[in-house]
């Protein structure tokens, strides 16, 4: 649905050891120690609304910065941000770009549905396939994702630079 609150918390547990009983490669069971993950983030997919806007990821870093973890997050720009439409994936991409240039470091990264043929197909007996094009969720155009990702990477060296003027 779109909430926070489990996600946080779910960074918030990776992020301390654990000790926990379970099987080794050979079938033995043994008891697993781990020291804790402290590079978590969340991932915004949107919900029953998008959550990739500048509110969005304001209230999102609020939620995350109250639990005392760093505020980082990945935004999806598929699924529920876009509606389910892969063509809409770079309009939400453009406008992340934006926030990322003006400055905003809480957003790690993105996460684009990108193949080299745009859509889905189904996989049907005696139906070739389309070479590149996906059989699960639908997706943009390498012709389309290509431009993109070099605007993210500009807004990436703009937000670079801001910091080291600052």
């Amino acid at each position: 649905d779109g909430g926070l609150q489990i996600a946080v918390d779910a960074c918030l547990s990776a992020s301390k050891p654990h000790h926990f009983m379970s099987l080794t490669k050979d079938g033995h069971s043994a008891i697993f120690s781990t020291t804790g993950n402290p590079d978590c983030h969340v991932i915004l997919r949107g919900g029953k609304k998008p959550n990739y806007d500048q509110t969005s990821i304001d209230e999102a870093a609020e939620v995350i910065g109250r639990s005392g973890q760093p505020v980082r997050m990945m935004v999806d720009c598929s699924h529920a941000n876009s509606g389910k439409d892969h063509l809409q994936q770079e309009v939400v991409g453009r406008l992340l770009a934006e926030q990322i240039a003006s400055g905003d470091n809480r957003i790690i990264g993105l996460m684009l549905e990108s193949n080299l043929v745009a859509g889905r197909q189904n996989v049907e007996a005696d139906k070739e396939l389309v070479y590149g094009q996906s059989i699960t969720d639908a997706c943009m155009a390498w012709e389309n994702s290509e431009p993109l990702l070099r605007e993210l990477a500009a807004a990436v060296r703009q937000r670079r630079k801001n910091s080291a003027a600052a």
